[in-house]
């Protein structure tokens, strides 16, 4: 019976905490822009990237992750004390999956947000640390050669699920969770895909687009 409020307490928690959408709060607070009239729309740190250049994206990118990281955190707090290594891994998903979904669907903004790449990657962080390395590495080298931010996180997801049973075996449900994350991130990257294939996708670059078109000022006033 005590697991009737302690795993949906964990779920909704962790939803919760991942539904803030940062990218949001960053382009209001700072510039008086939606994030979403801009770029591709999404509210992820790429989209940030784009638009407001740097310093924004990379904070937005810290601030997804920091919601990953917390959200396993305190998901891990739920955990009855009789739980063995097990049990716990299986608190810990429901709080990774809780705040990736919440990023994803977030309720403050219509249940729409960004795909959930940089929630998930903060998650792994306290979930399977062993995992970083190779994924930091692999990330900013199909990025690096490509330019393409989409593709890199898709070819990490991919990896997520391989590394994380060679290094970590017989834990199965955090494989199954790598697993989950991957087809959740391919399938959230499907547009990214198709533009892929025609060629179209949107290569990474700092330059500010929005700012160095409009201006700072003159985006500010539009936003009051």
């Amino acid at each position: 019976m005590e697991l009737l409020w302690r795993i949906p307490s964990a779920a909704l928690t962790a939803y919760l905490i991942g539904s803030i959408p940062f990218a949001l709060i960053v382009g209001k607070l700072f510039w008086g822009v939606d994030i979403r009239e801009h770029g591709s729309g999404n509210t992820g740190a790429t989209n940030v990237l784009r638009v407001f250049g740097p310093a924004p994206g990379f904070t937005v990118l810290a601030l997804d992750m920091a919601k990953g990281s917390a959200a396993v955190y305190l998901a891990a707090l739920f955990v009855p004390l009789a739980f063995g290594p097990e049990g716990q891994d299986w608190f810990r998903v429901i709080g990774a999956l809780g705040a990736i979904a919440g990023h994803s669907f977030s309720p403050f903004i219509g249940f729409r947000g960004g795909k959930g790449v940089a929630t998930a990657a903060g998650a792994i962080i306290v979930l399977a640390p062993r995992v970083i390395p190779f994924m930091v590495l692999a990330f900013l080298a199909v990025t690096a050669l490509s330019r393409m931010v989409s593709l890199g996180s898709m070819a990490i997801a991919c990896l997520f699920p391989v590394t994380t049973a060679l290094l970590y075996p017989g834990r199965y449900t955090l494989l199954a969770f790598a697993v989950a994350t991957a087809i959740l991130v391919v399938w959230r990257h499907r547009a990214n895909i198709g533009r892929i294939m025609r060629k179209e996708e949107t290569k990474i670059t700092f330059r500010r687009r929005l700012l160095d078109e409009t201006g700072w000022r003159k985006n500010r006033e539009r936003g009051k």
